[in-house]
């Protein structure tokens, strides 16, 4: 897996939540209620993630799959050496 892929996607997720509520803050009655801020926040987050960054988590989860796939083949190669060897 890309580390930097995971990197640029996980800074980008936090940056979705980050700016909403950051804007928030700035109204004066957003402030007393800081909790429903940060759901509105959370909320808004995943729907611009949802909508802008199919491309970093489709980078992130490839790269996981070809990590799980090169890990599961590197087992079987063990299990194989194994059963040849008894």
């Amino acid at each position: 897996m890309n580390a930097r892929s995971a990197v640029v996607y996980s800074v980008l997720r936090l940056l979705a939540f980050l700016v909403p509520f950051g804007l928030m803050m700035l109204f004066p009655i957003m402030r007393e209620y800081y909790l429903l801020s940060a759901i509105f926040a959370a909320l808004i987050g995943l729907s611009l993630s949802m909508l802008l960054l199919r491309r970093p988590l489709d980078d992130v989860a490839s790269g996981l799959a070809e990590r799980r796939a090169r890990r599961r083949s590197g087992e079987r190669e063990d299990a194989d050496a194994e059963d040849s060897a008894s």
